[in-house]
């Protein structure tokens, strides 16, 4: 009965194994599986295009409390940005010049309300979440970053807005599928 659950253990361990060099090959060729609902899951590759509405970025989130909430609870993955947190995958929804209000019913887009923007209170868990303000115009720094797809993604809603210098790359999904 023993060689079974081995047999299962070197199983189990090979294929982390595999699957965790392949996340580095991917990483290396620069292509990003997203296994996220805040996005479309599948595969995406960084490309040479500027940060414009509708281009989907991956970024290192600032250090900061709330994104430790977000790391110490798993919204996030652990990772090599500073802080120890994991590259994000959000779209690009307002830039430089746009207006940008955030509440608890969700946010607007120079006068625009976005779909599943709408805040929530608490986590599926029952943690609250943050209830993060804002009324601005954005400058050539900033960016509002969020998903469309999912009303409970912790994007913009609950962070505000990210920094030019975050962002890491432009990148455009090449294999996506519904989940």
């Amino acid at each position: 009965m023993k060689k079974p659950i081995k047999i299962l253990a070197v199983s189990v361990l090979a294929v982390s194994v595999s699957l965790f060099v392949l996340s580095i090959g991917f990483q290396i060729s620069g292509i990003y599986i997203n296994t996220t609902p805040s996005l479309p899951v599948g595969f995406y590759k960084v490309v040479e295009e500027p940060i414009v509405s509708g281009a989907y970025v991956a970024f290192c989130p600032p250090q900061n409390v709330v994104f430790d909430m977000a790391k110490d609870r798993s919204y996030i993955n652990p990772g090599d940005c500073p802080g120890g947190y994991g590259l994000l995958l959000k779209r690009v929804f307002a830039q430089s010049g746009d207006t940008v209000s955030i509440d608890q019913a969700g946010i607007f887009v120079n006068g625009e309300h976005l779909p599943n923007s709408a805040q929530l209170t608490a986590d599926a868990e029952g943690h609250p979440l943050p209830q993060y303000r804002l009324e601005a115009v954005l400058d050539d720094a900033e960016y509002l970053l969020l998903s469309d797809l999912n009303p409970q993604s912790f994007d913009a809603r609950y962070f505000g807005l990210i920094a030019r210098d975050q962002v890491q790359q432009v990148v455009r999904p090449i294999f996506t599928w519904s989940h």
